[in-house]
């Protein structure tokens, strides 16, 4: 069976109780199902069914020829899109290598790719706000990550509050979206002003991009953090994928 999930589980249930396969070969799957231990990786196939999503590979300190290998296990065995993330130009050319072609084009700026295309689109608007130019690797990773859980985002770039007008030209895409992403360097105001215009969630990323006093993005959450706008949800530093996981989840309910 290629791919454990809710779906090929139940299948593989209704084959055995139709005694089209045998209870040996049944348990050979489900000996598999929790993870794969690759040695220096124990790959996490269980975590589909828990949260419908495969594991997400992480790209920093792992070697290239690791990165190939946990992408080509869990493309054999599962079925959902599976995702690589912050990996380094040689990871990032590596997995392309063995496992190409992509969904989408790969975002070198924030060594992702995405390979298979979600099992559904899910009808939601999504829109994903960055302050500036400088901060849309950020806003990339949050973007593919989203398009793995089958959520396809607007995206609004460069609307910071050094030019607030910029923000309020496009007030009509802020408030009718259903849930916003704010990635957001410097001071990170720009979080605090769009969750003051609207009552969606918002998610607030964090991003490294400053000055001296940015503090590599501590300036920023700390900002965040202390936002009078009510019920604003911070993530870490330069973290668009744990933006968009969050938004994943809140719209997961609706």
């Amino acid at each position: 069976m290629e791919g454990v999930n809710e779906s090929t589980l139940r299948a593989l249930l209704e084959d055995l109780r139709s005694g089209k396969v045998h209870l040996d070969e049944v348990m050979t799957e489900l000996i598999r199902l929790p993870f794969a231990d690759l040695g220096d990786a124990m790959v996490d196939h269980h975590r589909e069914l828990r949260q419908g999503l495969p594991e997400v590979v992480y790209g920093p300190g792992k070697s290239a020829d690791q990165c190939v290998r946990i992408i080509g296990e869990l493309l054999t065995n599962s079925d959902g899109p599976v995702l690589i993330t912050r990996a380094t130009t040689e990871q990032l050319d590596a997995v392309l290598a063995a496992h190409g072609p992509t969904y989408g084009e790969p975002v070198r700026a924030g060594g992702c790719a995405l390979w298979r295309a979600p099992s559904r689109v899910r009808p939601a608007d999504i829109l994903v706000v960055t302050a500036g130019t400088s901060d849309t690797a950020v806003a990339d990773e949050a973007a593919i990550t989203l398009a793995a859980h089958g959520l396809i985002p607007r995206r609004i770039h460069d609307v910071g509050v050094a030019g607030l007008h910029r923000l309020l030209a496009r007030l009509d895409d802020i408030t009718s979206a259903e849930a916003i992403i704010v990635v957001a360097g410097m001071e990170g105001a720009l979080a605090s002003v769009v969750g003051g215009i609207t009552a969606v969630p918002v998610v607030a990323v964090p991003t490294s991009v400053g000055y001296g006093s940015g503090l590599d993005g501590v300036t920023a959450l700390l900002a965040m953090h202390a936002s009078c706008a009510s019920g604003v949800t911070v993530v870490g530093i330069d973290n668009g994928f744990g933006a968009a996981t969050a938004v994943a989840r809140i719209m997961r309910g609706r």
